[in-house]
């Protein structure tokens, strides 16, 4: 198990070794990402020589400024599910709408076991969330938010919770559009 990647381009710094909250910065089209490990987990095979283990990897990455996106490797190395999970999370950046450094409504979303609330705050209030929460809306560049996960703390069911939650999000200009009421 190695924890460099041996075949990374010039403009990527080299991987950390995995361990939960491993962060790295790629630039991606004169964009600055961020990625984070949220979890890492090692599953095993019973075979006729012995155990074959294999790595997932959890990777969330964002600009913060709005943009965040998820994914989920898995490979023999612990460096290869990293790295294919933070080319999955690229792959699904989202936009997320916000009022100045909060969420614009609350909203609560259910993914399986995971049950997360996000409710916008005041400036000021900082971000309070715990576990996988707290890196998606980090990234995401959300400074001030009240953040609940309840139901199963399985990190992975907590980020895609959270990550639909903030796909939910909408703007007052696209709620009012909706209604066929024109915005002032």
């Amino acid at each position: 198990m190695t924890s460099q990647n041996n075949d990374r381009s010039d403009n990527e710094t080299p991987l950390q070794p995995a361990v939960s909250g491993v962060e790295r910065t790629l630039d991606e089209s004169a964009q600055e990402l961020v990625e984070q490990v949220v979890a890492v987990n090692r599953s095993s095979k019973v075979v006729k020589g012995g155990r074959n283990f294999s790595f997932s990897a959890l990777v969330v990455v964002g600009d913060k400024h709005g943009r965040v996106g998820m994914g989920f490797g898995k490979a023999n190395e612990v460096a290869d599910a990293i790295r294919k999970g933070g080319e999955q999370a690229r792959r699904s950046l989202i936009k997320v709408p916000m009022f100045k450094s909060t969420v614009t409504h609350l909203v609560n979303y259910t993914f399986r076991g995971s049950k997360v609330m996000v409710r916008p705050a005041s400036e000021g209030t900082g971000l309070i969330a715990g576990g996988g929460m707290r890196a998606v809306l980090e990234l995401a560049g959300i400074k001030d938010v009240l953040a609940k996960s309840l139901g199963s703390k399985n990190a992975v069911n907590v980020v895609k919770a959270t990550f639909e939650a903030l796909k939910d999000l909408r703007t007052k200009k696209e709620i009012l559009a909706k209604r066929g009421i024109c915005a002032l």
